[in-house]
């Protein structure tokens, strides 16, 4: 048996064809050995026996579909199992496990159930008793151990022993029992917990995609240590220049310069680390730039060196390595689809070899793969369209190729068709549904809405020195409620026009639609409790909304409804469907980040738990600081930026991620807890700012580029098909896909664990 691949691992990490050209079988063998497993137990031609082989077939195509790895068992058992196991609802479940597990540190000591984090204000949060939250964690555990079984019995042992991350899926488990048992036996009263660490295995493990962005991630990693060698580099170089430089012996600019900028090593590495951010200039050059212009040349150009030119130099490093193996990693899936499909088709054009007694049949005959389709899960138009293609071949048989071309269904992009326009035999209908389903009626309807923007902006600017008690909302709110009145006209007539199946059918004009009966239900509400506005309108509260906020809900939706001009704009539809697709195909590279926000946040807490402490006096909200520094962490009141619970650090790592003012924090932390602690801060900053954020970077210019690529398209309008669609991620680089060749199939085909083919 060939060795098992990891499922992240690339499949074509061979010469082609190299590695089978000693197998070759003659075509009477290979047609034999094809249908050696789904007729193990079965006379050809029964029955049974093609069922087996269809059921086959099926799980072949799905795997294909969800480009999973074919290397599993393929008997009748272990395929219901596996069927069943990648089932949504199964699939679901699992999900809502990892979620509950990941969830429980909200909850757990240190809880997060407190209104605030401010270590000044934050109250005594409710703590969970020993065995609550650990009766939950073991039930996920105990849900996870029979993953790992499962996971282990379909792909069979030798292949379980082979796989790196079955096997560290089977090691987190026994250490998270392990330590679940030693937590009870203290009464939940040990100060760290292992197995909150390895929560975040369980979301990578699931997770195919994630698999191969940290595989991408990792195997960048080498690329990034030049430029990070020489980023540190520049950084003692100009830090030692630093240091020599100002020596505050004849000045007095050069010695506050010195004492609080370059005092020793460290500090003066913090400083220069914290300014290639650019986060305290131009703080950090002023004492000395005060004194002497000169002096601004060496912050100038450590400002340019390292920030203009090495940190985009290192940006644009490990977007062209990460697209390079996230490229590699496609093709990878391109490659499993193509061998799940090529698979099926073997195993149906088994069925047609040697009846009764004629030479072996070359293809698979339409009716058969029909059958197989019908109980295959996908798409409801993928399967149509297949089927509509299958079916124009007649009843000639399907070669490998027209087999594997039916499956070019699955990546096209599904147009949304709309219902077509009513029909009126009134030409003055006809003329006014001409009139009011015309782009230009959208256009005035835009132009409209912008005007009640205006309208508002307006008001807001004149009220803005006023408490709302004092506001006249008379002439507000009679403009609200006649364009109020207009966006209903607008809409009755666009269902006048499009009809209301083909009004429903643009996803804007339900958008839209919702939020004028939203504001219309308002209005009716507003009217009916405090009246017709009128020349001082202030009305007492009634109910639980003011008029004030009765006002405020209103122009935020009126705001919100603004949106509908995206479609009409093609930059800006561009650009909003860039950030939709970003949404779909960024779940990799969140979950990555979540992963890596849980483990630092863990650690946060078990490093810096407490040490943040409210100052004395801190009974009033006003903070007696003025003897602290301006910008120090006391003086601008960071106080619910602590590491006390799982929620305040996440919040907390957010704030050091963005970068503004994070100088703030490394001094505080600092001086609360030790110089160490910058070693912990730093590190976040490395691998959230500069690699993550740059990843996200990378993934937010191949969806642009996709989608500009492909502007020319027709854009939505009120009479037009829409033209938006999403681009999955495996899709959007299909057309630089290298197609795998046959030989490179079939080889792999031969190395099934569970599959004897040797064509």
């Amino acid at each position: 048996m060939a060795e098992p691949q990891d499922e992240s691992e690339p499949l074509l990490g061979r010469t082609r064809g190299g590695s089978g050209r000693g197998r070759d079988c003659p075509a009477a063998a290979v047609a034999a050995a094809a249908v050696a497993t789904c007729r193990s137990a079965q006379v050809r031609g029964t029955k049974a026996g093609q069922e087996l082989c269809i059921d086959q077939a099926v799980v072949f195509i799905e795997d294909a579909i969800k480009y999973r790895s074919i290397n599993h068992r393929m008997d009748a058992s272990a395929m219901w199992f596996y069927r069943w196991y990648y089932s949504t609802s199964c699939q679901r479940i699992l999900s809502f496990i990892i979620f509950l597990i990941l969830s429980l540190a909200f909850v757990e000591t240190p809880s997060s159930l407190t209104s605030s984090s401010d270590v000044r204000f934050r109250r005594v949060a409710w703590e969970p008793p020993c065995g609550l939250t650990e009766s939950v964690e073991l039930l996920c555990l105990l849900v996870f151990v029979a993953d790992v079984f499962v996971k282990g019995y379909l792909v069979g042992w030798s292949q379980y022993r082979s796989s790196p991350w079955l096997l560290a899926y089977l090691v987190v488990l026994v250490v998270s029992l392990i330590d679940w048992i030693v937590s009870l036996s203290v009464i939940c009263w040990e100060t760290m917990r292992i197995r909150r660490l390895l929560r975040p295995f369980f979301l990578l493990q699931n997770s195919s995609m994630m698999k191969k962005t940290l595989k991408c991630i990792r195997s960048t990693l080498p690329e990034m240590a030049s430029v990070a060698l020489l980023l540190a580099l520049h950084l003692c170089l100009f830090t030692m220049f630093g240091m020599l430089l100002f020596t505050g012996e004849k000045d007095d600019g050069l010695s506050k310069e010195r004492l609080t900028y370059f005092r020793n090593l460290p500090e003066a590495l913090t400083s220069l680390l914290v300014l290639l951010t650019t986060a305290n200039n131009p703080d950090v050059m002023m004492p000395a730039y005060s004194k002497k212009r000169a002096y601004c040349v060496f912050f100038i150009l450590f400002t340019v060196i390292g920030s203009l030119f090495l940190m985009n130099l290192l940006t644009a490093i490990i977007y062209n390595q990460f697209r390079g193996y996230l490229m590699l990693s496609l093709q990878t899936s391109l490659f499993r689809r193509r061998l799940g499909t090529r698979a099926a088709y073997e195993v149906l054009a088994s069925l047609e070899d040697g009846r009764d007694g004629h030479p072996p049949a070359v293809g698979v005959k339409p009716e058969t793969f029909l059958r197989a389709l019908q109980k295959t899960h996908m798409a409801v138009h993928c399967k149509r369209a297949i089927e509509q293609k299958v079916r124009s071949h007649g009843d000639r048989l399907l070669s490998a190729d027209e087999f594997q071309k039916l499956f070019n269904e699955l990546d096209k992009r599904v147009i949304k068709e709309h219902p077509p326009r009513p029909e009126y035999h009134s030409p003055f209908l006809r003329s006014a549904q001409f009139l009011f389903g015309h782009y230009y009626f959208d256009y005035l309807g835009n132009f409209i809405a912008l005007g009640n923007l205006v309208s508002i902006c307006v008001f807001l600017v004149l009220d803005s020195d006023l408490v709302p008690d004092n506001r006249d909302d008379f002439i507000l709110g009679i403009l609200n409620s006649v364009f109020i009145l207009y966006y209903q006209v607008e809409m009755l007539l666009k269902i006048f026009a499009l009809g209301l199946w083909g009004y429903l059918s643009y996803l804007s004009n339900m958008f839209d639609g919702f939020l004028t009966l939203v504001l219309l239900v308002l209005e009716i509400s507003t009217l009916a409790v405090y009246r017709f506005p009128h020349p001082g309108w202030k009305p007492q509260t009634v109910g639980l909304l003011s008029l004030w906020d009765m006002t405020r809900l209103v122009n935020m939706l009126i705001v919100f409804r603004f949106l509908r001009i995206i479609p009409n704009i093609k930059m800006m539809a561009v650009v909003a469907n860039t950030l939709l697709d970003l949404v779909r195909n960024m779940r990799a590279f969140a979950g990555i980040l979540v992963v890596v926000y849980y483990i630092f946040a863990i650690i946060g807490i078990n490093l810096f738990r407490g040490v943040i402490v409210a100052p004395s006096g801190n009974s009033s909200r006003s903070t007696v600081n003025g003897s602290e520094p301006c910008g120090s962490f006391e003086q601008l009141e960071y106080w619910a930026n602590n590491f006390d619970d799982f929620a305040a650090a996440l919040i907390t790592l957010w704030n050091v991620m963005v970068v503004n003012n994070w100088q703030v924090f490394l001094d505080a932390f600092r001086r609360y807890s030790g110089p160490w602690s910058k070693v912990y801060f730093v590190s976040w900053w490395l691998v959230s700012s500069v690699v993550w954020v740059n990843l996200f970077l990378a993934l937010i210019l191949e969806n642009f580029i996709h989608k500009w690529d492909r502007r020319d398209h027709p854009q939505h309008s009120l009479g037009a098909p829409e033209a938006s669609y999403h681009s999955p991620v495996e899709l959007m680089f299909r057309e630089v896909l290298e197609e795998p060749v046959e030989e490179d199939l079939l080889e792999k085909l031969r190395r099934h664990p569970h599959l004897e083919l040797c064509r």
